[in-house]
């Protein structure tokens, strides 16, 4: 398993449909503006992430998208291996049985297991709910410093 740009793309796609998901549908478009990441990119994630059954559609005026998990359902590691291509037994390289290749092919599989065990842990709605929290606590920062520098005026 890989946390590569694609993976942090997506789980940030899907933080914003939890974000809204008691809200009207979600967009490509509004992601993509929001986010900075490119409607043609979104549509090619969310076309894995729909394959998966992570989210679902809806047509329309006024469609979008929802998630088609409940978000404290939903592990960071899911997320991110619907949109991992996986590489076929012959997209693999040949390694010589014994070799230091091998070993190291087995060190990377195995870190990737437990990369995978640890994301799994992790679900979605934490995610959201530590991004409310230090949106809290900035919105409390800059509050504090508006009224700090009201009263500096005096």
């Amino acid at each position: 398993m890989k946390l590569s740009t694609k993976a942090r793309y997506a789980i940030t796609a899907m933080m914003e449909l939890a974000l809204n998901e008691n809200k009207k549908p979600t967009t490509l478009a509004d992601i993509s503006e929001y986010q900075k990441i490119s409607l043609s990119y979104l549509e090619q994630l969310f076309a894995k992430l729909r394959a998966k059954g992570l989210v679902r559609g809806v047509r329309g005026p006024g469609g979008g998208y929802h998630l088609a998990v409940p978000a404290a359902e939903l592990s960071i590691a899911r997320i991110v291996a619907a949109i991992n291509d996986e590489k076929s037994k012959h997209d693999q390289l040949e390694v010589e049985q014994g070799s230091e290749q091998e070993v190291l092919e087995s060190m990377w599989d195995n870190l990737s297991h437990k990369l995978y065990d640890f994301l799994e842990g992790i679900s979605l709605q934490e995610m959201v709910d530590d991004y409310n929290k230090q949106q809290s606590s900035l919105s409390v920062v800059n509050t504090f410093e508006n009224n700090s520098s009201n009263i500096a005026s005096f």
